[in-house]
């Protein structure tokens, strides 16, 4: 959790997405400020809007809206992809089928992952082993989700390598072995109005924080829901604001930095009679990467890990098998 901000900033990011995959442009002052920038967010918030980062809002639109076509589908054609253990945790859940801390979620989702084949990871990975499942319908599903999903992820592999540079570290420093074959997650949530009154609640997602290292949030113009506490335990709005991601930083970000930048707390309220869509994307590290404080920012905090050493995979297989009532 950061501080007592009142807003989340937002980072116009083009000097970044421009420049950060030039040697020569390393000490280019547009792309060092963007630097600063994302250091003052992340200590301050943890949560940041960024713009200018090259994925076109139409494109940012389009996902959203085949997202909403699968939800608005029959309940038996969205079952056709009904995420089970056998699936790896892929596919389709109904709402409050998602717990977070005990409680049913208000929501509806899509879950995919990186495919994981058989044997990659030997025990690790066994429960998630498997492909994704796309649905038939709407029909450019499949080939545009995979686009954006390579999008997202190669715009997640800039902005933290501008992070490796605002905690001081080389440019680099999340390549090889912490994130250089980062796994990925993709949820595409629907958050409804039409609850049946003993169901219902007005958690669309529990308070959390996210276990990665990224998470890019498309949401929904117009409407308020998602909510970010800050220090004093106020809930702040982000509020969305159009062609712009809303990005956070996860578990694995805080014990790699030595608690330099906190994975900060957040929610989805739903309070809106409109039908509410929003698509995450979480950035990770390597599905087998032990993480655990890197040297440089135990020199900054004090010579000392404050946190245990995390295999990011046990991590992720322990809360998918507790996250789900099926």
């Amino acid at each position: 959790m950061g501080s007592d901000f009142k807003a989340i900033p937002l980072i116009d990011i083009g000097p970044l997405v421009e420049k950060i995959d030039d040697p020569t442009m390393a000490s280019d002052k547009d792309l060092l400020q963007v630097v600063r920038l994302l250091d003052d967010a992340c200590r301050e918030a943890g949560f940041f809007y960024v713009k200018g980062h090259g994925i076109a809002e139409s494109l940012m639109n389009e996902v959203r809206d085949v997202t909403r076509n699968f939800f608005q589908l029959p309940y038996e054609e969205k079952l056709k992809i009904k995420m089970t253990p056998q699936s790896g945790y892929r596919g389709y859940q109904r709402v409050g089928e998602n717990i977070t801390k005990g409680k049913p979620d208000m929501h509806e989702a899509i879950d995919c992952y990186t495919p994981i084949r058989p044997g990659k990871y030997g025990d690790l990975a066994k429960p998630m082993e498997g492909s994704n499942l796309w649905p038939e319908y709407p029909s450019n599903f499949e080939v545009l989700l995979e686009n954006y999903i390579n999008l997202c992820r190669d715009l997640s592999r800039k902005i933290m390598r501008g992070i490796a540079l605002a905690l001081g570290g080389a440019i680099d420093a999340f390549e090889g072995e912490t994130a250089g074959d980062p796994f990925w997650v993709l949820r595409l949530i629907g958050y409804p109005v039409d609850i049946p009154e003993e169901q219902r609640t007005d958690t669309g997602c529990g308070a959390h924080t996210d276990y990665g290292l990224l998470t890019l949030v498309n949401q929904d113009d117009g409407i308020c829901a998602l909510e970010v506490q800050n220090r004093s335990g106020e809930w702040i709005y982000a509020t969305p604001i159009p062609g712009t991601f809303v990005c956070n930083i996860g578990d694995m970000l805080k014990v790699w930095s030595n608690g330099i930048y906190q994975s900060t707390l957040h929610r989805v309220v739903n309070n809106s009679p409109r039908y509410r869509v929003s698509v995450a994307f979480f950035y990770e590290s390597n599905f087998d990467a032990a993480i655990e404080p890197v040297e440089f920012c135990r020199e900054k905090t004090g010579g000392a890990a404050k946190y245990e050493k995390v295999v990011y995979g046990e991590h992720l297989v322990q809360k998918v098998l507790t996250n789900f009532v099926m």
